[in-house]
């Protein structure tokens, strides 16, 4: 796991400095702490002298070393030089590409695997991506054709930011990467703070700033002649026909899929263990992680002293089962104390809470192991959510007639009080059951909103809406919708979920509050031979009215304690409605209320004083709302009022 950066010129003013490149990787520093490189095509030195003609590249690294510890420096070149890579990730199956490659006469230096993505580009161009099973990130400059390859991997588990201006490409693991050039703009972007309030992310391939993008999962771009062409190499095959086999054939289909992706992400020379939260999807990779070893493996997970955001106990009766060496902790987050770490960190407005206690797990689990497998992914791919069934009994609503929804929609759902244990979900049912006249699309939209559209609308100053012209956040998850037409639709809302929620918020969490603690996550649900059976699965394999993973209960079962097959899901969270009412109370209203906020003209001051009162007061619960506020204006502060980008987060956790 490590970090990339670098850019290409055809222009001498354009041409990239030693003092920013030399930037660009130390912002990188966490992502790599064990090594550092850079390499300049023999022109580029030459142009920052003289005016010379031709295109020219400079790359730059950061090393987490994982699999060949003693010769895997990177950039890393073929055999002549002609061909040069850096890399940011694992290729699972590099060992099996390595033997192929070598068969074909291609020479080795080292024994990793980023070797093998110079020699296949040597022999398949940006198809090479095809050939790599894995977690990447990577860039290759061809220096014949003066060609600049980026990739990124299926399932968008590693992350690609780049900015084109005319005659200058630059690139990077991370926008503080691309932020270290000089005089680098920092506008930011209207229509992704439209976003950002309706997802809680910025969606692929929109950036927080204007003329920075983010490559989409399972893309490829290539710039040559100052010109940058993007192109899709895969997809989940959600629309293939579904195979004709027995419940009895899926299962064992997947048994062995399952398998085989957590044996290959074993593969490491360093130590390793696993997330063990107690739930369906971790403890499954735990106990196949164990199968498939003589030792103990080691596990981790944390708690809080609050005992519906605790753990702990489900984690603890799991690894008894499993057999497992298990680390556990009690952790008493101060809000005040993380979230500078957590907004320069994260370098985009971010909103998932969940982040907080992923940073302190990996933070944890790095004092022991470098490596952990994570279960991200089994909810969308198994259909575990809740709100899956949700989605369910809203198909079955649209087959009344029409006069029977408005009565269900303008009434009943007004008399559904929410219990204490089931706040969250009854709120969100009461949405589902109000908005029962939408279009089904709409109507998951509205589930998951942070702000729904006329929520926004109210927030939003008029300046603001001119600036957004009639912009439709709603759009991103419509299109993801639209690419699967012809299965049931709890099963296209899974498949949506798979394109929008899981890379720009589940994978994109982990994947940063991991590498802030120089701690590489592998996830085997995210391997695409898994994906892509799980997206030809049936519906009927997966949920019933009563519950979802169905498929994994069945091929699993015997990795699972009773009570953790029958325990219903607990968020990954943190009590942000208490911390907005005590400790974060006078961050709040100092930073949302202050001049500084209300002066940047997006948002007005009495639609944020509404919120925060009535949420103080607690008449009513807006607390991942003034969540997403305050972070984005926090953000605001270190990313765009700042004379510079820091170099380094604030201080330790």
């Amino acid at each position: 796991m490590c970090g990339i950066t670098g850019a290409v010129w055809s222009r001498p003013e354009k041409a990239l400095g030693a003092d920013e490149l030399a930037h660009m990787i130390a912002v990188l520093e966490h992502r790599g702490p064990d090594d550092s490189g850079t390499w300049w095509s023999r022109a580029a030195v030459e142009t920052n002298r003289n005016a010379a003609q031709g295109t020219f590249a400079a790359l730059g690294h950061r090393r987490l070393s994982i699999i060949d510890l003693s010769s895997g420096h990177q950039p890393l070149s073929n055999e002549d030089g002609s061909v040069w890579t850096v890399f940011n990730g694992e290729i699972y199956n590099y060992r099996e590409l390595r033997s192929e490659l070598q068969s074909r006469g291609h020479q080795f230096r080292t024994d990793t695997d980023t070797e093998v993505i110079v020699h296949l580009y040597e022999d398949f161009g940006a198809d090479c991506v095809l050939h790599l099973r894995g977690m990447f990130a990577f860039a290759v400059w061809e220096q014949r054709n003066e060609t600049l390859l980026l990739a990124r991997d299926r399932m968008g588990q590693k992350p690609l930011y780049f900015r084109v201006e005319d005659g200058r490409l630059t690139f990077g693991s991370g926008l503080k990467s691309l932020l270290q050039v000089n005089n680098a703009p920092r506008e930011i972007e209207p229509t992704a703070i439209d976003e950002f309030l309706t997802y809680q992310y910025v969606p692929h391939p929109r950036c927080i700033l204007r003329g920075y993008r983010k490559l989409e999962p399972a893309h490829v771009a290539v710039y040559r002649g100052g010109s940058l062409e993007t192109s899709r190499y895969w997809a989940p095959p959600y629309e293939d026909p579904q195979p004709t086999w027995s419940d009895h054939e899926w299962r064992d289909r997947l048994r062995q899929t399952m398998t085989e992706a957590v044996r290959l992400r074993m593969r490491s020379d360093v130590p390793l263990g696993a997330f063990l939260s107690g739930g369906v999807d971790s403890t499954l990779i735990a106990g196949l992680m164990q199968s498939l070893t003589d030792e103990p493996i080691h596990t981790f997970s944390i708690g809080f002293p609050i005992a519906e955001f605790d753990e702990r106990e489900f984690a603890l009766e799991a690894s008894r089962f499993l057999g497992t060496r298990h680390h556990d902790a009690v952790v008493e987050p101060s809000a005040v104390d993380i979230l500078p770490q957590l907004i320069w960190h994260y370098e985009e407005p971010f909103a998932d809470s969940s982040a907080i206690p992923t940073m302190y797990l990996s933070r944890m689990t790095r004092e022991h192991v470098t490596v952990a497998l994570s279960g991200d992914g089994g909810d969308e791919l198994f259909a575990g959510y809740d709100r899956y069934r949700a989605v369910r009994l809203g198909t079955s609503f649209d087959r009344l007639p029409r006069f029977a929804r408005r009565a269900l929609s303008g009434s009943l759902w007004q008399n559904l009080h929410a219990s204490v244990a089931q706040k969250t979900f009854r709120r969100r049912l009461k949405r589902l059951l109000a908005a029962l006249n939408d279009p089904p699309e709409r109507r998951y939209l509205k589930w998951i909103s942070i702000f729904e559209a006329a929520q926004r609308a109210s927030l939003y100053t008029d300046e603001f809406q001119e600036q957004l012209g009639g912009f439709d956040a709603a759009t991103f998850l419509l299109d993801a919708y639209s690419a699967y037409p012809s299965r049931d639709f709890v099963t296209r809302t899974t498949a949506a979920d798979v394109s929008t929620y899981l890379p720009c918020d589940l994978l994109n969490k982990v994947d940063i509050a991991s590498m802030s603690a120089s701690l590489e996550c592998r996830g085997p649900f995210m391997d695409h031979y898994v994906v892509e059976l799980a997206a030809r699965m049936p519906l009927r394999l997966k949920q019933s009215t009563r519950r979802g993973k169905l498929a994994l209960l069945g091929a699993f079962g015997d990795l699972l304690p009773r009570s953790i097959q029958r325990r219903r899901k607990m968020g990954f969270g943190v009590p942000i409605d208490h911390w907005l009412r005590h400790d974060l109370k006078d961050l709040l209203c100092q930073t949302l209320l202050d001049s500084t906020s209300i002066n940047r003209g997006f948002f007005r001051r009495q639609a944020i004083e509404s919120l925060v009162e009535e949420h103080l007061s607690s008449r009513a619960d807006h607390a991942y709302r003034l969540w997403a506020l305050l972070c984005f204006e926090l953000w605001c502060r270190t990313f765009v009022d700042a004379s510079a980008v820091p170099l380094r987060a604030p201080r330790d956790l």
